[in-house]
């Protein structure tokens, strides 16, 4: 029994080695300083454009079949609120082009899906911090190409950022206008790894689909034993499919130690503002359906330009 704890106690200590070097390493791949360094040099503030829309009563179409759509309601206390996420994955799915997805919507998105995550415990942060820092990137060069297009230095030092970050129009608009621009540009490179765009825009692809994944396990019911998946079970599996193959073996071996962390099952519901699984399984499944119809559309877009294997 001795032996074996120490066995297990060792395991964990190399595990935390492990995840310690991963973020020391992975800290030379991102921008350097926090929120409070933004308005220094190098460091402009990007703030979050939050809009304040009331809980939405889910559309008719979008609900069980035989089943009134439920409201998402606010749930006070967190940052994140389910009926904002599934507003703006709506938002991002264009009226006007309906092969197309809208930027700026689609990152306020991502914007509800890390509160979602970072709710989670500080274990996330493991894949939040490179989360955030994709959204980061789009949003700067939505503003580098705008200040281009109109002429103007690409000085973003001060502490005013643009709301909209330049998503609202011009070349960063919308997926298919970037991949466009980018492409013309000579801006995506498929044989070795950049910071374009579209890459970038592949990496959040990814792992939405890894958090859908998650998510539909979470609605799902018992197994035929009656017994209920581990939050921390669902995201291995989800990350199996989604993430590892894309990971290198250290990552895939520190993404272990994430999920034995994560908080259990009840937490999660209490998140979307519920208290019971059947309650929980409508409101999840309304968020899937929103996230697999953005996650198709944008599956089709780099397909056709042969970037779902960008390097």
């Amino acid at each position: 029994m001795v032996f074996l704890r120490r066995t297990l106690l060792l395991r964990y200590l190399l595990l935390s080695a492990m995840l310690a070097l991963l973020f020391f390493v992975s800290s030379f791949w991102l921008p350097q300083g926090g929120v409070q360094d933004c308005g220094t040099a190098g460091q402009p503030c990007l703030s979050f454009h939050r809009q304040k829309p009331e809980p939405l009563l889910v559309p008719e179409q979008w609900a069980e079949p035989d089943e009134a759509p439920p409201l998402i309601k606010e749930c006070p206390g967190q940052s994140f609120q389910a009926w904002r996420l599934l507003l703006y994955l709506k938002s991002c799915l264009s009226n006007e082009d309906e092969d197309d997805i809208l930027l700026e919507s689609y990152l306020l998105s991502w914007d509800q899906l890390l509160n979602f995550m970072e709710a989670l415990g500080p274990m996330v942060s493991f894949f939040s911090q490179k989360v955030q820092e994709k959204v980061v990137v789009i949003r700067e060069l939505s503003l580098k190409h705008q200040a281009a297009a109109h002429g103007k230095p690409d000085d973003r030092s001060g502490r005013q950022t643009p709301a909209a970050f330049g998503l609202r129009d011009g070349a960063y608009r919308s997926v298919r206008s970037m991949v466009k621009a980018e492409l013309k540009a000579g801006a995506v490179d498929f044989t070795r790894r950049t910071d374009s765009g579209c890459r970038t825009l592949l990496r959040l692809h990814r792992s939405l689909l890894w958090l859908k994944l998650m998510l539909e396990g979470l609605a799902d019911g018992p197994d035929a034993d009656g017994q209920y998946k581990t939050p921390g079970e669902l995201s291995r599996d989800a990350y199996q499919v989604a993430l590892a193959p894309h990971h290198p073996w250290m990552l895939r071996q520190a993404a272990e130690f994430v999920f034995l962390a994560l908080p259990d099952r009840k937490y999660f519901l209490q998140l979307v503002c519920v208290q019971h699984q059947q309650e929980a399984a409508p409101v999840l499944r309304i968020i899937i359906h929103a996230l697999t119809l953005v996650h198709t559309r944008t599956q089709r877009i780099l397909a056709e330009h042969d970037m779902l294997e960008l390097p």
